[in-house]
């Protein structure tokens, strides 16, 4: 059956003095002109689900102007239970509840994971590695509460070490001890990323060829440490030896330097599209199509995981495919996924599809007799 969001509550949230959205089980999308709101709207669900934007805000970033605080609540239906989730911004800090109480983010994440699709993603293949590295572990934290502990535990202990490394002075006994927690972190985060990037890649070559046919496409994680055998990709204890051998040769680089040089952190994402690199060779139609894929993978394996789907985020990419691949889209989210799309032009989508959503008109398009109800 699964969990659905059912109500959106916003109260001072961005360009928002109070809104209310009642979303559809199926498909809800918003339409208005640009900079009416609408991604507002969707940063709003995504910090509900994923405890997180993709817009990185400070607390203070999402309070309207003029106001103290910024509240935001979701209404979660599903499996016998009833879940509200909220979050409030004041005086520089974020607070998330769930069910009146005050929870960690991780206890808001993973009820219902989202997933977001939008316009700054379709660059992903070309960008740097950091940029696919953090689409790997956002989607990751979503499914696993370890995960990003594991995560942070590794980016502080990387940041001590590259302050060690960049102390002359520092002693090489208070560098291995650091070493340690570097080796134990790293390798947790390395077994966890091959084994969620292998569940994608199951999806996204098949997906992918729904889409280019006559295509073949892979990824592959390349790891700073070296080929990582298939058969030690799951131990721990053998990715933790990779890591510590790999420290203890680059040692002497790294004092040279003042930063760590192998680990997580310089480890790359590499999508090949009929053997070759994608960053390099791929068209811009080639890309894009690649990254639809993964965030359709990202669905599935959502729903390998958990049973069922998660809310799918749609944020005006409509307007930035080309027909075939509006069309992959449409023919994806016509299933059981419950999709929150914003769109400027309602062109993009057939008949029957909008006469089964939820048509909400936002900004301009709601003066007058809409309101921002339903069109």
């Amino acid at each position: 059956m699964g969990v659905y969001a059912q109500r959106l509550v916003a109260h001072d949230f961005r360009s928002y003095e109070s809104f209310e959205l009642v979303l559809e089980r199926g498909i809800t999308v918003l339409v208005g002109p640009n900079a009416a709101g609408k991604t507002n709207l969707v940063e709003a669900l995504q910090l509900l689900t994923a405890a997180s934007s993709f817009r990185r805000p400070s607390p203070a970033d999402v309070v309207r102007d003029g106001a103290a605080r910024a509240d935001i609540s979701l209404s979660l239906e599903g499996d016998g239970r009833h879940l509200d989730m909220a979050m409030v911004s004041e005086r520089g800090r974020r607070t998330f509840m769930r069910n009146g109480k005050k929870v960690r983010a991780a206890d808001i994440r993973g009820v219902l994971p989202s997933v977001l699709f939008c316009p700054d993603h379709l660059d992903m293949i070309k960008r740097s590695a950091r940029v696919r590295r953090a689409a790997l572990d956002d989607f990751g934290v979503q499914l696993n509460q370890s995960y990003a502990q594991l995560v942070s535990t590794y980016e502080r202990a990387l940041e001590q070490r590259n302050n060690l490394l960049k102390d002359r002075f520092a002693s090489r006994d208070l560098l291995a001890a650091w070493d340690d927690t570097i080796v134990a972190a790293g390798a947790a985060v390395l077994v966890h990323r091959l084994a969620l990037l292998e569940r994608i890649r199951k999806h996204l070559v098949r997906v992918y060829a729904s889409i280019a046919p006559r295509e073949t496409v892979d990824v592959r994680y390349r790891a700073s440490v070296g080929d990582i055998p298939t058969d030690s990709a799951r131990d721990r204890d053998a990715v933790a030896r990779h890591l510590a051998a790999a420290l203890a040769e680059t040692r002497d680089e790294e004092v040279r330097r003042g930063m760590t040089l192998v680990g997580p952190h310089r480890d790359e994402v590499v999508f090949l599209i009929d053997g070759r690199d994608a960053r390099s060779f791929a068209s811009q139609g080639q890309q894009r199509s690649l990254v639809l894929a993964w965030k359709i993978a990202e669905v599935e394996v959502t729903r390998d995981i958990l049973g069922y789907s998660p809310l799918l985020l749609l944020d005006d990419v409509m307007s930035e495919l080309d027909a075939s691949r509006r069309e992959a889209v449409v023919r994806f989210i016509a299933g059981e996924i419950q999709t929150v799309i914003t769109t400027t032009n309602l062109g993009y989508f057939t008949d029957e599809l909008l006469l089964r959503a939820r048509v909400v008109r936002i900004g301009a398009y709601a003066e007058g007799a809409w309101g921002g109800e339903p069109a």
